[in-house]
């Protein structure tokens, strides 16, 4: 097979180039084809799906591990999505076959995965046609912004392989999922059970009021977990992934039109029905 007929494998992150959690899914691939690396060189959890025009663009070689074959990895002075871009647009000699984000340390589950720099990246993907995982492994709340090597990312690992292989050599999903977001329980094994989910209307993650004595103080914004997995729906990644101890496989689309009947919606906000209304 000659290069360039070799599947390339486009990874990403929103922990950075130095988080464990990001090789420990490149060494999944090896084998499968050609790697590229580029991540953020700084950590830049919560960017979601964003651009700022501060970010410089500089491209930082990094050293890929010994252990790791036919893999070339940078680290990017830019946001998730923004590595994404200089992936595809300058440092692939070719369309990725596939772009992988993460391992994150944390899930990524419930209305708040917006704000997720490892699903953000995933989507930006798939805005370029490229087939795309969002893979996050579920850790305690301490080790959300960590480096720590008390993470298993074997069970993560296996996961993102299975299904990141299957997308490979088998082509395309169905034309309205452009993601497959994975949530990966803690101590997750290979025999873990994982099924199809829902994304979760629940908010996982609760912003928390910044704590200042004056405006002109400096004010950061927290967040804590503030739910109960097992009222959420029975179909959603909350429920399956925090509650059941699942793996959490949800389908997203591009297309977030809401579901609804657009004549019937016309209807109500032309006053030709009453909504609401006692």
């Amino acid at each position: 097979m000659s290069d360039s007929e070799r599947p390339l494998i486009l990874f990403t992150n929103d922990d950075g180039v130095l988080s464990p959690g990001l090789w420990a899914v490149v060494r999944a691939f090896v084998g499968l084809g050609d790697l590229l690396v580029v991540a953020p060189q700084e950590q830049q959890s919560g960017m979601g799906r964003s651009m700022p025009r501060f970010s410089t663009g500089v491209l930082h070689p990094f050293e890929v591990p010994t252990d790791i074959p036919d893999c070339v990895a940078y680290g990017v002075d830019g946001t998730p999505a923004q590595a994404v871009q200089h992936g595809v647009l300058e440092l692939a000699d070719r369309k990725p076959a596939l772009c992988v984000s993460g391992i994150n340390y944390g899930d990524n589950t419930g209305n708040g995965v917006t704000i997720s720099g490892t699903v953000g990246a995933a989507i930006e993907a798939a805005s370029l046609d490229v087939r795309a995982i969002a893979v996050s492994q579920q850790t305690p709340f301490d080790l959300h912004l960590s480096y720590s090597d008390h993470v298993d990312f074997s069970g993560a690992s296996y996961f993102t392989r299975y299904f990141g292989e299957w997308l490979v050599q088998n082509g395309t999903l169905p034309d309205d999922v452009d993601v497959l977001k994975i949530d990966v329980p803690w101590q997750a094994t290979p025999e873990t059970e994982w099924c199809v989910t829902r994304l979760s209307r629940r908010r996982v993650y609760w912003p928390t009021r910044p704590e200042r004595v004056s405006g002109d103080s400096e004010g950061k914004l927290g967040y804590r977990f503030n739910t109960d997995p097992s009222k959420a729906e029975s179909n959603s990644d909350v429920y399956v992934l925090l509650h059941e101890g699942k793996v959490s496989v949800t389908p997203i689309s591009l297309d977030m039109t809401a579901r609804t009947d657009f004549f019937r919606l016309q209807q109500i906000l032309t006053g030709e029905v009453a909504y609401g209304k006692p």
